[in-house]
């Protein structure tokens, strides 16, 4: 039951942050990103499961992520370069690294949802 309510809230959760993403310059990929997520785990919640598609969202994900972390002005450059400053003060990406750096936390966050359906399907815990 705990996996069905947190699917729930993760599927609407993805569903808004592809919403906020429809103006962005690269919408497509992100509306994409996260209508992925948000039908995986809108899925989940009728017990319909597609442990492929997980993997290979997964693993897209997280290597975009990797990617993000090192491109330049990206997560890497934030933590070392600009000393973590506040990514989350305005909504507009006033500095080079703010929408790299938040892209990837995006990612982390689908990436994580996906991967705890996954672990649950792979081992059987509809229960919880």
């Amino acid at each position: 039951m705990l996996l069905i309510i947190l699917n729930c809230i993760f599927c609407l959760a993805f569903l808004g942050f592809a919403y906020v993403n429809l103006n962005d310059i690269d919408a497509a990929l992100w509306v994409t990103i996260y209508m992925v997520a948000a039908g995986c785990c809108g899925l989940f919640v009728f017990r319909l499961y597609y442990p492929l598609v997980y993997l290979i969202a997964i693993a897209f994900y997280l290597v975009y992520a990797i990617i993000l972390f090192f491109t330049k002005d990206g997560v890497r450059d934030w933590l070392m370069k600009y000393n973590r400053p506040s990514i989350v003060e305005t909504m507009q990406a006033e500095k080079p690294y703010i929408e790299k750096t938040r892209e990837f936390f995006g990612l982390l966050i689908v990436a994580g949802a996906l991967a705890i359906d996954y672990v649950a399907i792979s081992v059987g815990i509809f229960a919880l």
